[in-house]
């Protein structure tokens, strides 16, 4: 008899009862998913996290007290393994930039139907992101400059561990094919285009990727196109 497959653990965060009540029951309907917990806001959101240490954590933005994007920084920082979900009210606004630039892994409407919510945990949950790296590019396009990071400079910081100055000393890992490759993410190129572009198989791609992601210390492509613009690569 063989193990059953461990289920994807999900913390629910929202300062409304009603909406994560819906959640709740959407995921449980799902053998391989569980709420494992339930926070009002961004603080409960941090502690639950670190006692619970779901794999996914779905992440309310507008919330009393410290807001979605604040805890989802402080989340990343202190526990990597679990990856977040914005949950916002309109797509491509601000609070999807801010939450991706926080360190989210992906974004969702809360109007998302069931479908669309269950594929978006499932994917954050293996590695991959739940917003395509083409729509995060142009999130950086429309409030990159708008929220600058220090001084003068306009761009969003490469989330790279450290201050912003450590994206130099990383991309210096990188070989030359592996730069190009992680150009390439950053213009939303899928991995079949990215073969095309230069000759490759798909599977080379997929090491070359995953390479690019280890050297980088990046959870996801997305967090790769926004390294890639805060470094001026893209």
């Amino acid at each position: 008899m063989t193990d059953a497959p461990a289920r994807i653990r999900v913390l629910l965060v929202d300062d409304q009862q009603l909406i994560r009540l819906g959640m709740r029951m959407v995921i449980e309907s799902y053998d391989d998913l569980e709420v494992v917990g339930e926070a009002g806001d961004g603080r409960e959101a941090i502690a639950a996290t670190a006692r619970l240490t779901p794999d996914v954590v779905l992440m309310d933005v507008r919330m009393p007290g410290l807001d979605g994007i604040e805890a989802t920084r402080a989340i990343v920082a202190a526990n990597p393994a679990s990856r977040i979900i914005i949950l916002t009210t309109f797509d491509l606004d601000e609070y999807a930039f801010a939450g991706l630039s926080a360190g989210a892994s992906g974004f969702l409407l809360k109007d998302a139907q069931p479908a669309e919510l269950v594929a978006a945990i499932r994917a954050v949950s293996s590695g991959d992101a739940a917003v395509s790296p083409r729509v995060t590019r142009k999130l950086l396009e429309l409030f990159g400059p708008q929220l600058p990071t220090s001084g003068a400079d306009a761009r969003p910081a490469a989330p790279a561990p450290g201050s912003p100055g450590a994206a130099p000393a990383l991309l210096a890992t990188l070989t030359e094919r592996e730069h190009e490759v992680l150009v390439a993410m950053a213009e939303g190129l899928t991995n079949s285009e990215i073969a095309a572009r230069f000759f490759l198989s798909e599977s080379t791609v997929k090491t070359h990727v995953g390479r690019v992601l280890m050297k980088l210390e990046l959870r996801d492509r997305v967090q790769a196109v926004i390294f890639a613009y805060g470094a001026g690569l893209v």
